[in-house]
């Protein structure tokens, strides 16, 4: 076998279309794409997201760096420097927190933050912790638990 002898396999390649060749071809004088119109003339393909006109897609979606969370999760956010100021071994939740004054206004489900340093054991029950928040506080003999 040699370089001239390879070919397709048959049927796996369609010859070109010869449009404008007569009536007889099958595809004479208007090739196929009609008689009048935008898309019968030379040249003819639209750009790639025209829509005659219309503002397009491309255009009417919103440019920002992003889309708006639908269900976002607001969280009331403390530091573990905050809890240093606890009794030892006391329980600490977002009710027992607005109680001692340390945290002002509910703005959502309890999240433990890793900001500062922690000395005393506490329980603390929470929402969501930090990987370096659950690490601290377990470091200091405490516990975190999830609700």
């Amino acid at each position: 076998m040699k370089l001239e002898d390879l070919k397709p396999q048959a049927g796996s390649q369609h010859r070109k279309r010869r449009v404008g060749r007569g009536i007889a071809a099958g595809q004479g004088a208007s090739c196929g794409v009609g008689m009048r119109g935008q898309k019968s003339r030379s040249g003819r393909p639209t750009r790639p997201g025209f829509e005659g006109g219309q503002i397009p897609l491309y255009r009417r979606i919103p440019k920002l760096k992003h889309f708006t969370v639908i269900n976002k999760r607001e969280y009331t956010l403390i530091n573990i420097a905050k809890l240093e100021q606890l009794a030892p071994n006391s329980e600490v939740s977002l009710e027992s927190l607005i109680a001692s004054g340390i945290i002002t206004q509910n703005d959502g489900d309890l999240k433990v933050l890793g900001n500062g340093d922690i000395s005393i054991p506490l329980t603390v029950h929470a929402s969501a912790f930090s990987a370096s928040a659950k690490a601290k506080i377990e470091a200091a003999g405490g516990t975190c638990v999830l609700v």
